[in-house]
């Protein structure tokens, strides 16, 4: 009968939609169609249905195009003599711009009061957005996506003038990154996050296991100003898909561009009908930050910074429980084999320039130490460097912008003196220097330090700026003795290798490079693919990024269910093992039964297991 039911359906539907077709003007030529036998047309039918349901379920909504005014400088151009964010007599944050000396303006520093406000706003929005589908998120993220392509010239003016990069690397380090993860959580954030099913075992074979991702409500990012609109909205991308509101606590050398930056993740947020209140930013002066990794408002705290840093965050967020991932950057070592090819060498020599002065040396996962297998890589590399270092010029419209402030230059000189005194060759730069035109900004020169040794320091601190350290090659070209060297910095963080990817040399360095992240072949590809970001070691802890990063912002709510509750299949404690305990003796001898059924080896052992559970029931 049911069969006969559903034959009489299809054939309806088949005689509907002959009469669509013949409904439509048809070629003449066209028109001795026969009618499709029924199991063909099943199969068609089937697989349109399926079709449109797929079309159906990965439709999304077009972004909403919405405008945001870019900030402003003073009218009138003040370059300040001695540039700096502390003003004497005044608790404001005095902004410029770093590569000039021009006066940006005044940011009143967030207050105790005004931290809990925030934390509070942020609170008060979450229990809503939490509730939204992963669609109206992705629509969100899509309209925030479009604003970035739409005004990325505007957002890197912005982040220039604040932090002194250059229009090219704010390009790669601002806009490529950011939207970057802005596709890649558009297209697999919901993927990660959604619910995930476990195994179970054999004595818990009715039950169903399930992992669940959920918001943990409001969360926190205390970031660093080496990149002032990537560093404050990737935060934020990931907090919000996830369900979250956030608090980001924005350096104060980059206060300035900061408003501007939150306003574009709201004005997403708005188009779409949802609260501003999501996503809060404070900026307050070192002393206040205690009150926001303290605060029992925040169930999460990620740290971009410095290891000095980390520690009193630590300590701090340890007074409310906080979990904390922390990334303080690294000595990354950039490894060049003798297996790279003499056509490979220019591209190779292209990226380890890239990656050593791109943000003036300022990134966390920038190249710090190059590391050549051999005296004949060695020579091959400084060869080509040292012409490439020299030609770079310095300036707003140069190679090599200007440094976030001077307090670092004396440090920084004082490490290349280390060296030379201990061996070292410096070829170029070395030392502060002044642009003729920008007498006011922060500038060291670039820097070409070779023969460098791990026994000096500069082999083993974070520069941090724009000096290329090309090391003496190791006593033999083992795998073991570049590790020595590799491994030698107390960080962690990242590496780069460079080779033939049949080399076994290659395979034995990635292998064995104790870091939280290798690219071979090239320079920083793993944050260009969203795979976890961190390290170990004096690099921190934790991840952020890629699925990783998401699923650490939500709470893992484990859920162990019966499988077969309808037929009414549940756990029930057995008589030997029900309290009171009616013979310890005999209790025992049944649950060391079921203990070998469950997880005896062998047939023999769990057939045992059975017959001591049975003798003692």
């Amino acid at each position: 009968m049911a069969t006969e039911t559903v034959t009489g359906l299809l054939q309806q539907l088949r005689a509907a939609f002959h009469d669509m077709l013949s409904s439509i003007e048809i070629p003449p030529e066209a028109a001795a169609w026969a009618p499709l036998p029924l199991p063909v047309f099943c199969s068609t039918f089937i697989g349109a249905l399926l079709l449109l349901c797929w079309y159906m379920g990965t439709r999304e909504d077009k972004p909403i195009r919405y405008t945001v005014p870019a900030p402003k400088g003073p009218e009138e151009k003040e370059i300040l003599a001695q540039p700096a964010i502390k003003v004497p007599g005044s608790t404001a944050i005095q902004c410029y711009a770093p590569a000039t000396g021009q006066f940006l303006g005044l940011v009143n520093p967030s207050t105790p009061d005004g931290i809990d406000r925030a934390v509070e706003q942020a609170r008060a929005a979450q229990p809503t957005w939490a509730t939204t589908s992963f669609r109206a998120r992705r629509a969100v993220l899509r309209s925030l996506l479009q604003h970035v392509l739409d005004h990325q010239e505007n957002i890197c003016r912005v982040a220039c003038l604040d932090s002194g990069k250059t229009m090219v690397d704010a390009q790669l380090g601002e806009i490529l990154v950011t939207t970057e993860k802005l596709a890649w959580t558009i297209k697999h954030g919901e993927k990660a996050l959604q619910p995930s099913s476990r195994p179970t075992n054999l004595l818990m074979a009715y039950k169903r296991n399930t992992v669940y991702y959920e918001p943990l409500g409001v969360v926190a990012a205390l970031v660093s100003w080496n990149y002032p609109f990537h560093n404050l909205v990737g935060p934020m991308i990931s907090a919000l898909f996830a369900g979250n509101a956030i608090v980001v606590k924005v350096s104060e050398q980059t206060a300035w561009s900061t408003s501007y930056f939150t306003n574009i993740v709201r004005g997403a947020l708005v188009a779409h009908g949802h609260s501003p209140q999501l996503v809060q930013t404070v900026a307050c002066w070192p002393q206040t930050a205690n009150h926001i990794t303290s605060h029992p408002g925040i169930s999460h705290i990620t740290f971009i910074g410095s290891r000095p840093v980390c520690h009193k965050v630590a300590a701090s967020a340890a007074k409310a429980l906080t979990p904390v991932v922390a990334e303080l950057g690294g000595k990354d070592a950039a490894i060049v084999l003798d297996s790279v090819s003499k056509s490979d060498l220019p591209r190779v020599v292209n990226i380890l320039m890239r990656g050593s002065f791109q943000a003036s040396g300022q990134n966390c996962i920038g190249i710090e130490r190059i590391i050549a297998q051999s005296t004949r890589t060695y020579e091959k590399l400084l060869q080509s460097l040292a012409p490439r270092v020299r030609a770079l010029r310095l300036g707003p419209e140069g190679d090599v912008g200007a440094m976030i402030s001077d307090n670092s230059f004396s440090r920084l000189e004082n490490l290349v003196e280390e060296a030379l005194r201990k061996g070292a060759r410096l070829l170029v730069g070395g030392k502060r220097c002044t642009h003729p035109d920008h007498p006011s900004g922060h500038y060291f020169a670039p820097t070409l330090l070779v023969d460098v040794t791990p026994d000096m320091a500069i082999a083993n601190e974070e520069c941090f700026g724009p000096i290329m350290v090309l090391m003496r090659p190791p006593a033999s070209g083992s795998a073991e003795d570049i590790l020595r060297v590799a491994n030698a910095a107390s960080f962690g963080l990242g590496s780069s290798i460079f080779g033939s990817e049949s080399d076994p040399i290659l395979r034995a360095v990635v292998k064995g490079l104790k870091v939280g992240m290798v690219a071979v072949n090239d320079f920083g590809a793993t944050y260009a693919v969203q795979l976890p970001f961190g390290g170990v070691g004096g690099s921190g802890y934790g991840r952020f990024a890629g699925e990783e990063g998401l699923r650490g912002l939500c709470n893992l709510k484990a859920v162990c269910e019966d499988r077969f509750s309808i037929l009414g299949v549940r756990t029930a404690i057995p008589p030997p093992i029900q309290y009171p305990v009616p013979q310890q003796d005999r209790s025992w001898r049944f649950a060391s039964g079921v203990v070998e059924v469950g997880y005896g080896m062998g047939l023999t052992s769990k057939v045992g297991g059975v017959v001591r559970i049975l003798r003692n029931s």
